[in-house]
């Protein structure tokens, strides 16, 4: 211990910490000029070419625009699903059986033919012709079935329709 504060007590010590002082001096000095050459790398990368905008204002506008997109998309959505919601509601299933309704006719003019949609939920026609008259008649079909009497080519019109 003692030689130890001998030591502290000599020029030499003196002189060592003294250089370890201009050292780190030195030190600080290059790394603030570093520092100062960095910095002004930096504001230089912040300038956009040309117009003068930081990089900054740029972000702000993409995330605005975002913004607006994500706004935009919801309105989509919505309309999307609105217009799903109303396409089910579309004649979507069509079934048609031509038949002979009257043994006098020739060829098979007379028809039934059904329109449902998602829900097999619409209307069956049946077109009835003969020699002297046509008629069409409708009847609402809800899930596949009617409240009205169907005749069996109205009948099939629905499971064509449905199949």
């Amino acid at each position: 211990m003692e030689i130890l504060m001998e030591l502290l007590r000599t020029d030499i010590f003196l002189l060592i910490l003294w250089g370890i002082i201009i050292i780190l001096l030195l030190g600080f000095i290059i790394l603030c000029c570093k520092f100062s050459h960095l910095n002004r790398r930096y504001q230089e990368f912040m300038r956009k070419l040309g117009n003068g905008k930081t990089l900054e204002e740029d972000l702000d506008n993409y995330m605005y625009r975002v913004e607006k997109v994500e706004g935009q998309n919801a309105n989509l959505v919505k309309k999307i699903q609105n217009i799903d919601h109303n396409l089910s509601q579309c004649i979507q299933k069509i079934g048609m059986v031509r038949y002979s309704a009257f043994k006098d006719t020739g060829s098979d003019l007379s028809f039934a033919l059904a329109l449902l949609d998602e829900n097999n939920n619409g209307v069956v026609l049946n077109g009835i012709y003969s020699r002297e008259m046509s008629n069409i008649y409708a009847k609402p079909v809800e899930q596949a079935k009617s409240h009205y009497t169907l005749s069996e080519e109205e009948q099939q019109a629905i499971q064509q329709a449905i199949s």
